[in-house]
This record gives C-alpha cells, structure tokens and sequence, in this order.
C-alpha cells in the first residue's frame, strides 16, 4: 500500500513562492494501476517525483508498506528507489548503448556480472517483446519501441512500484493503446503496482482501475474510475469527463429527448453495438451527443452521452438494460430530470 498523506510542495523562485501541492492525499492499493490526471500546472509531475522523493515534499509523507521514505538515510532511501522505478514521455534511453546494454545497465548498477546482467536484460526485452532488437541502437527504433526498452530497463531492478509519468504523451494512439496494453500485462503477471500520470482521458479510461484528479495543486476527486467518471462530482473532473461543456449545459441535445451518460470500463465487446441491441429489442432509440469509446484487448472503455426521446420510464427501461451488461453504467444526467 502507498500512503501519501497530506502532501505539500513548494518552490521559491526570484519571483516569490509557488505551492505546487497544497495538503494532497492519496491511497494507491498494491498491485493496482493508479491514474493521476489533471491539465498542464495541475501539480501531477510535482506528485510523482515526490512519490520517490526526487523531490522532498515541504510538508507530509510518503509511506510504502508502512514506511516513511520522508524518514529515510540517503543510504535507505537509494535502497527503495530500485523499488519505485520510472518511465518518462522522453524514453531517457542512452543513445550510445543498443537494446541489451540500455536494460543491462541498472543490472550491472546493482553489482550483478555481465554474464547475469546480459541473460536477464534478453529475458526482459523478451518480455516487451523486442528480443529481436537487443543489438539494436535507440535512434533505430521507432517511439513505442523505444518506450517498450524504457520499460524493460525500468523493470531490471524487479520493482514493486512503476511510475509512468506521460509516458504514452509522445506516441500516436494506436502506439499508445500497445504500450497501455503491454503496461496492463506486466501488472497482471508481475503483480506491479503502476501509478500513471498523464492528461489524457482516453488513458485513464483504457486502463486504470483508480484515479485521482488534480486541479491546482489539489485532489479535486478520486475513486475508482467508472465511479468518478459515471459521477463527477468536482468542476476539474466535469471538465475533463465532459471536455466540451455538455455536462453543464442547461439543453439537451434536442427538444423533449433526457441524456444518459454510459460509462463503459471494460465490458466486453459484443457482436452488436448495445446502443443498436437496446432499439431493436427494447424499441429504444437513442441519439448519440457525444461518444469518447475504444476497444482494447477485446473491450470497451470510455463513456457516451445519449439523448433519449420519452419521459421517466422510458429513461429508467434504458438504464436497466443497458446496466444489464457487466461493466456498463449508467445515469441520467439531464440537469432539469423529474
């Protein structure tokens, strides 16, 4: 488990002081991946550099599995940071090293012979699935390839914590969904808890099973993602669940429809689409007003704003069938509702 509790940072410039943090608290449970969202000076790189202390926060502490890290010798705390590894949005890779010298280096850091270092750096790269590239130099490698080195050599020191820290930001989205599923993989089989800081709804949505949106420097919601994305109860999380406004709009999409947000997070893909099922069986129909949805590894996440021509039961009968499906929420949102 990783207690960070009321966490606080601030910078002093020429220019006066900056609170990047102002009284954070977060709880990530071991072996979960952790979203960390909010816009541009939100405080999310602040949070994850405080989480490995590369930052010391002003006030507050960081305690792993009932540590305090804010308590921690140097000498202690070099010994949990092979714990707590990192990627970036940058890759960071050595330039002059190939593939297995890049993953071979913290192997070699940590006193492990060549011979060693060389067998579990292929095992890794083995992993990412860039074994074939072990000879290969960073600059002929294509970003996501580069990303999935990043991450081979991020786990070398057999982590218990990956932090990700807009690591997909650099990377189309069909790049960006192989690297979220390669991160979903190594959680399950590793048992690895990933913490992710990014700005991109999608990301969030794709794989994370907890979040935390920052705004300011503060936690404005946090919870498991369909809950906080099926109700965001804070303005930043309005503003990122709904990017367009729609959620604080008084109009519906047309005259006399009600809107129903459905939140898909990890329902299964189906032969046909709900939206279509739910007219032909239920005679339902639905105008989409806005639609954010994938399907990665075989199931759908993101979410949908439907209009729905009728009154209360009409609403209440396409709320049920909809939730019928495992994974898929849904509620009205309509903000004049009876």
């Amino acid at each position: 488990m990783i207690e960070i509790r009321n966490i606080s940072k601030t910078f002093h410039t020429a220019d006066g002081s900056v609170e990047a943090l102002k009284n954070v608290s977060i709880s990530i449970p071991d072996g979960d991946i952790f979203g960390i969202i909010g816009m541009s000076g939100a405080g999310k790189s602040t949070l994850v550099r405080c989480i490995n202390l590369l930052e010391r926060p002003t006030e507050g502490s960081i305690e792993i599995n009932g540590v305090d890290l804010c308590k921690l010798s140097e000498g202690e705390l070099r010994k949990v940071r092979r714990e707590i590894t990192m990627i970036f949005q940058g890759f960071n890779l050595l330039m002059q090293r190939n593939c297995l010298k890049n993953v071979c280096f913290p192997l070699e850091l940590a006193g492990k012979s060549r011979a060693e270092a060389k067998k579990r750096a292929l095992e890794l790269l083995d992993i990412v699935g860039l074994k074939d590239k072990a000879k290969a130099y960073p600059a002929q490698l294509s970003g996501g390839q580069q990303q999935r080195v990043a991450i081979a050599r991020a786990l070398a020191t057999d982590p218990k914590v990956l932090l990700c820290d807009e690591a997909t930001s650099a990377l189309d989205p069909t790049t960006t969904n192989s690297i979220l599923e390669l991160i979903r993989s190594i959680n399950e089989k590793l048992g690895i808890t990933v913490i992710i800081i990014t700005h991109q709804m999608s990301v969030v949505e794709s794989v994370c099973r907890h979040v935390a949106i920052l705004d300011d420097g503060t936690v404005a919601e946090q919870g498991a993602v369909a809950e906080v994305f099926s109700h965001p109860k804070s303005p930043a999380a309005r503003r990122l669940v709904f990017p367009e406004g729609i959620s604080d709009s008084p109009v519906v999409s047309e005259a006399g429809e009600r809107l129903i947000r459905v939140v898909f997070n990890g329902a299964a893909a189906a032969g046909s689409p709900l939206i279509a099922r739910m007219a032909v069986e239920k005679g339902i129909e639905a105008n989409i007003a806005y639609a954010s949805t994938k399907s990665i590894g075989g199931k759908a996440y993101g979410s949908m704003l439907l209009g729905i021509p009728g009154g209360s039961e009409t609403v209440r009968a396409a709320i049920d069938y909809m939730t019928q499906t495992p994974d898929v929420l849904a509620e009205e949102v309509t903000p004049h509702a009876e």
